[in-house]
């Protein structure tokens, strides 16, 4: 939403087109480079119809790429320098566990990023976490830093921020036509606004957005159940408000990974989620999924009873949220292929919120023509063939 004192204007140096986590942190790297900066958002804030919203995600530096786990260190650092900037906590420090079959090369990359000593047998995890119980041949991995991420209050702090770097952010503003060019025209619902550099970050409407650019992209929208789970006597276990966050590898019943935090949003509950879902359109994502969403939560509740038995075997709450996938769930950080001041970041494929600090400045230094920080490989449109239409 504009200030009452921010008059609209049609000229910017860069303009945002998403106002999620990604096109926020953006946002706010270019206003701190002292970039006149426009950040559009087609809903009104808050809201939760994309991928950002909710009390909470998991943050960690544990990784079984290592073009992830090396940016880390600096996605912490980032993190602190807002939570030192807006005057607020945004991190609470839970630790982490990786949970799975011992030897797995996924396990076995996460114990290489965190080193022999933090591998836990079964007796080890149950003295750390008594509420854990793992199964003969398999083992976790300790990352001590993980814990959670306040989401929402995160969304509102990097926005608060960039606008007090003179960034202008417009909400209720749905985009209508993009018109390329040395300087892109965006018209949406209630203005026409022009700037050098376009930068889209619109989660799951990136798909349709790029075939109006002349891109097809193979991103898949998905509808993700996101379960809360009751301890079966509360505090009889070390679950709720001082438990780990946990994710899984390699575990023939969860194909997908299955990850748990606690649950802030509900306390004295877990938080507990498949990381897979219903094939969706973020226009019709309230329609009943075509595919049976009682899979997951039957797979979830599988998962408790052999894990996490002090938990009741039935989610108290059921809530949905969306993932934007790429095939190999690896990001989309990249310039088009034919209009080189257009930035695409797309594709967070539901593990993108920790990372949001340093995709937003990988996605401003595009925009600014510098030399990425990390090697971009991993997140080329180009890994993908005859993306670029007629």
């Amino acid at each position: 939403m504009a200030a009452p004192n921010q008059p609209q204007k049609a000229t910017y140096d860069a303009i945002i087109i998403g106002a999620g986590i990604q096109g926020s942190f953006t946002a706010y790297h270019l206003a701190q480079h002292h970039k006149d900066t426009l950040l559009l958002e087609q809903f009104l804030l808050p809201h939760s119809r994309g991928s950002s919203h909710g009390q909470s995600r998991i943050i960690r530096s544990v990784y079984p790429q290592e073009y992830y786990s090396c940016m880390m260190p600096e996605s912490f650092h980032l993190w602190q320098q807002l939570e030192a900037e807006a005057g607020t906590s945004l991190y609470r420090r839970t630790g982490l566990v990786v949970l799975g079959p011992a030897g797995d090369p996924e396990l076995e990359s996460c114990r290489r990023s965190l080193g022999d000593n933090q591998v836990l047998d079964a007796t080890a995890l149950a003295q750390h976490f008594p509420a854990f119980r793992l199964q003969p041949g398999e083992a976790a991995v300790l990352d001590s830093t993980g814990g959670v991420l306040f989401a929402d209050r995160a969304l509102r702090a990097v926005q608060e921020v960039f606008r007090r770097h003179g960034g202008t952010l417009r909400d209720g503003e749905k985009v209508l036509h993009i018109e390329p060019g040395a300087m892109v025209t965006v018209t949406t619902t209630a203005g026409v606004y022009q700037a050098p550099q376009l930068i889209i970050t619109v989660g799951a409407w990136a798909g349709a957005f790029m075939e109006h650019l002349g891109l097809r992209l193979p991103l898949q929208p998905l509808r993700i159940n996101v379960c809360y789970w009751r301890e079966k006597q509360p505090g009889s276990t070390s679950m709720g408000t001082v438990s780990p966050c946990f994710l899984t590898v390699g575990l023939s019943q969860a194909p997908h990974s299955i990850y748990g935090l606690p649950a802030l949003e509900y306390p004295g509950m877990v938080k507990l989620c498949h990381h897979h879902g219903s094939p969706t359109d973020p226009e019709k994502r309230d329609q009943a999924p075509s595919d049976d969403p009682h899979l997951d939560i039957a797979l979830l509740s599988n998962f408790i009873s052999t894990y996490l038995p002090g938990l009741e075997p039935q989610p108290a709450v059921v809530e949905t949220c969306m993932y934007t996938n790429t095939p190999d769930e690896d990001f989309i950080l990249d310039r088009h292929p034919k209009f080189s001041n257009i930035i695409i970041g797309a594709g967070f494929s539901g593990h993108g919120f920790k990372l949001a600090p340093v995709v937003g400045k990988l996605l401003c230094q595009l925009s600014l023509g510098e030399e990425p920080s990390y090697n971009m490989a991993p997140f080329s449109i180009n890994r993908f063939p005859g993306v670029l239409q007629a």
